[in-house]
């Protein structure tokens, strides 16, 4: 162990000990043993940013490059290029959604940065967000939601959908809060800059207000800064102890639920949460965001009713309300539509642009991780007929 991990694992004590603590000497933690450790963790095999250069061409002669990198940074002469902005197809949808590729060395210092970030926000973050940290995972939200539905009184979902969240985080608020943590300049700067570094499309640079960088390394990290203090901190210490009945937050970064007992509940958290949200630049998808009756009550009445429960995606999965074979409440999940449709057009695809150019035996090797990947996935109790 290094002496900078040292101090990171010192940095996380005192920042657990104490949630008020700034810390003020952060830049001292990046050096160049440190920078070629952010570099070994990069994908080898990721597309190259403005500059053209690919993280295995960056890492010809990686002593020399990352000593220029270092002395950039210490001369504070560093300066992020813009990501470079391209579209690929959306998932089930003949559209394209927009992607950013930032380059080599700019992911290098994010990396770095990001790794500090964890040291200081892993203690904070609540116990209800899980998106993009460490040992956390979208399987553990998926129990989180299932265990509430069947242990708790939920009868109601809240089902959020955030309007292009990541294009939307408002650069001054988030510098504002990050300020409450820590107290060095010059790393807040290095962040300020990467926030400000604009993206490049058709030869034109585009700089904004907000948005945190598209593809980033840092992006996710810091998505979860803005919606630990906007959305998190206010449930839990605003909204949940004037709630009328259980209410629970369960969070995937931009991703989230809340499950109530009540409707008044429901109704009362997605109003305070459009006011809450426009103070901070974000707004509700009002055409994917919707209040429903779930849980062991509402399937019930439906017996009586003859009325279907409806059903809600979330994370890749539908989860709906049905039976055991002993006849006995359950909440269930299987692989939603859109996505296995997405899949499956996804993977023949691929299968059809590599049928020619691979031999048959790496083929199918690639196809068999491909499949294992969509399998240690979806491969959740109950949802053994989606799978076949």
């Amino acid at each position: 162990m290094t002496t900078n991990d040292n101090k990171l694992k010192l940095i996380a004590q005192k920042a657990k000990q104490d949630p008020k603590s700034k810390f003020p000497l952060l830049m001292e933690l990046i050096d160049q043993e440190g920078l070629v450790k952010s570099y070994k963790k990069l994908n080898k095999d990721s597309a190259s940013g403005a500059d053209g250069i690919t993280v295995r061409q960056y890492g010809t002669n990686l002593e020399d490059k990352i000593k220029e990198l270092y002395s950039k940074i210490t001369k504070k002469t560093y300066k992020p290029q813009p990501v470079k902005r391209v579209y690929i197809p959306k998932k089930g949808k003949d559209a394209f959604r927009p992607l950013g590729l930032p380059s080599v060395e700019d992911k290098v210092v994010q990396m770095k940065l990001k790794e500090i970030l964890e040291a200081i926000y892993e203690q904070d973050f609540l116990y209800c967000s899980y998106g993009f940290r460490p040992d956390k995972s979208c399987h553990m939200v998926i129990k989180e939601l299932h265990d509430a539905v069947m242990h708790e009184p939920v009868n109601y979902i809240v089902e959020v959908d955030v309007k292009q969240f990541f294009g939307h985080v408002n650069h001054k608020w988030l510098y504002e809060m990050l300020k409450l943590r820590i107290s060095d300049p010059r790393f807040l700067g290095l962040i300020w800059k990467i926030l400000k570094a604009g993206e490049l499309e058709n030869s034109k640079i585009t700089i904004s207000e907000e948005g945190t960088p598209q593809g980033g390394i840092i992006s996710p990290i810091l998505a979860n800064v803005y919606l630990h203090y906007v959305l998190d901190l206010w449930f839990e210490k605003s909204f949940k102890p004037r709630a009328r009945g259980y209410v629970q937050l369960i969070r995937y970064c931009d991703d989230f639920v809340v499950v109530c007992e009540s409707e008044h509940d429901a109704n009362d958290f997605l109003t305070q949460l459009k006011n809450r949200f426009a103070k901070f630049n974000l707004e509700v998808s009002p055409e994917k965001t919707q209040i429903l009756k779930f849980g062991r009550a509402a399937w019930k009445r439906s017996k009586q009713t003859g009325e279907k429960v409806k059903t809600f995606d979330f994370l890749g999965f539908t989860h709906y309300c049905t039976k055991s074979r002993k006849g006995w409440f359950i909440m269930a999940h299987k692989t939603a539509k859109d996505g296995l449709a997405s899949k499956l057009k996804d993977f023949n695809g691929w299968l059809i642009d590599n049928r020619n150019m691979l031999p048959l035996d790496v083929l199918w090797k690639h196809a068999r991780i491909k499949l294992m990947g969509h399998f240690n996935y979806f491969g959740i109790n109950g949802n053994m007929r989606s799978l076949q």
